[in-house]
């Protein structure tokens, strides 16, 4: 039933995103040539000609929205990402229709003057447009689905740490429309609840509740333990038709996103998938950190030189303080700062992290330590290939030690090269912070690295990522 309503919601879709194609083309040309706006009088082509092509570009759009993933269910697709598939659709579809429009005009002199122009308002107004009819789409199913409807119902098999997650979030999201109708484990006793979740019985019946085809999908949650019932149960639901789906009770493991291989035909799950080992991803990331450096250095070298006029002149020492870090592949390197403290000994430098109101702390030190301008003579770090505009924060040695003991997964973040700021630092995760999330939010953006990723977190630390309060 719900693969039904699934399908004919999407043909629902379709048929609203061609009229909303169609009415944000029809508004552009209004917009263009009829409004009065932008002072521009009707065009040498008739509105009957530009309506014409309508019959192309509709078409065109919905195949890439089927391209784009738009059509994916709104339970498993996020705002944002959606936002993102929108945007992407409709940039590929203008590039579509000026390549389009070249090609014609080699062949019919008379689109000449069909307005190019004409062509980014549709494209602006497309995008707002249907980006405000899926947040409408959205907030109807959020509604019938908080009072009973449209819902999908869900057989837990296994009773785990990844059912608990997994009913966690469903709890969390009731917007998405899940209904769990019972639990089945044979180490658990019928009855136990978690979260108003209950045991409804042992996995043996399953082969007595599959028959009665009243379920939408189900959902394998066993215990590391109990893997080996795997085949049987799937194997069971398959014979049944009902979709089945597996949650892994290794997630603390296995990444969100891992990256799997076909090894003639036998699949291959790499514990971690790291988007900066592609030797492409480097290249354009390295490019960056060279080219934004070299133009943050020449734009903050005034602001640069008087810090280094206040540091000399209100304590005595080096301009530039350097310390031991440990970067990439877990090498040793020397980032610089300018100095904050009074000049210590090695002996007292690494007794521990500074303290509020700590008395090292030169009075021009606390100013610059709370707007990050010390961290300026790093830019020469990432010039020199030490460091990246963007990455995991690095630490000294004696923490790496330390941390890589205690926390899990603490290592991986070496496998890229750190960075003046990061995912971590522009969530709020700096100075006398959580360690533990700290990692989180690196190990996040090691798995997801894209480039514009990195231009958003870097847009982030202008707004947000400067001033510290948790710097002494």
């Amino acid at each position: 039933m719900i693969k039904n309503n699934q399908r004919h919601f999407n043909r629902l879709h379709v048929l609203i995103d061609a009229i909303v194609v169609a009415a944000a083309y029809m508004f552009a040309w209004w917009l263009k040539f009829s409004s009065g706006i932008l002072d521009h009088e009707l065009g040498v082509l008739p509105f009957e000609f530009y309506m014409g092509a309508l019959v192309v570009i509709v078409p065109v759009y919905i195949l890439l929205y089927y391209a784009f993933n738009l059509y994916t269910p709104k339970r498993v697709q996020g705002r944002r990402l959606e936002l993102s598939n929108i945007v992407m659709a409709n940039t590929v579809g203008l590039m579509l229709l000026f390549a389009g429009l070249f090609t014609v005009v080699s062949f019919d002199e008379q689109y000449q003057n069909f307005s190019r122009e004409m062509f980014f308002y549709f494209y602006i107004a497309n995008i707002v447009t249907e980006e405000a009819v899926r947040l409408l789409i959205r907030r109807f199913l959020r509604t019938i689905r908080k009072n009973g409807y449209n819902l999908k119902h869900i057989l837990l098999v296994g009773y785990s740490r990844a059912a608990e997650q997994y009913i966690d979030r469903i709890r969390q999201n009731p917007q998405w429309g899940y209904n769990i109708r019972g639990i089945l484990d044979d180490n658990i006793a019928r009855g136990t609840s978690y979260r108003g979740v209950k045991v409804i019985g042992s996995i043996g019946n399953l082969e007595y509740i599959l028959p009665q085809n009243s379920l939408d999908e189900i959902a394998i949650t066993l215990g590391l333990e109990e893997y080996f019932k795997l085949e049987k149960i799937v194997a069971d639901c398959e014979k049944s038709g009902v979709h089945t789906k597996f949650i892994p009770d290794y997630g603390n493991i296995i990444p969100t996103k891992p990256y799997t291989e076909d090894l003639l035909g036998l699949p291959v799950i790499n514990i971690r998938s790291v988007p900066l080992t592609n030797m492409f991803n480097k290249m354009v990331k390295r490019c960056m950190d060279i080219v934004g450096s070299v133009l943050c250095i020449v734009i903050f070298s005034p602001v640069m030189l008087l810090t280094a006029v206040l540091v000399k002149a209100t304590s005595k020492g080096p301009l530039i303080f350097r310390q031991e870090r440990v970067g990439m592949h877990n090498k040793p390197f020397w980032m610089y700062k300018f100095r904050t403290m009074q000049v210590q000994t090695k002996t007292e430098e690494q007794k521990g992290w500074t303290k509020r109101d700590d008395p090292r702390v030169t009075s021009v030190g606390k100013v610059l330590r709370k707007i990050s301008l010390d961290e300026f003579p790093q830019l020469f770090n990432v010039l020199k290939g030490d460091m990246s505009l963007v990455g995991p924060r690095p630490e000294r040695p004696q923490y790496v030690e330390k941390f890589r003991e205690e926390i899990p997964r603490y290592m991986i973040k070496h496998q890229v090269r750190p960075g003046m700021t990061g995912w971590a630092q522009v969530n709020g995760y700096r100075g006398d912070t959580s360690i533990r999330k700290r990692i989180e939010h690196d190990l996040y953006y090691i798995e997801n690295w894209t480039l514009g990723l990195d231009i958003k977190i870097l847009f982030l630390t202008v707004f947000k990522g400067f001033i510290n309060k948790n710097a002494y």
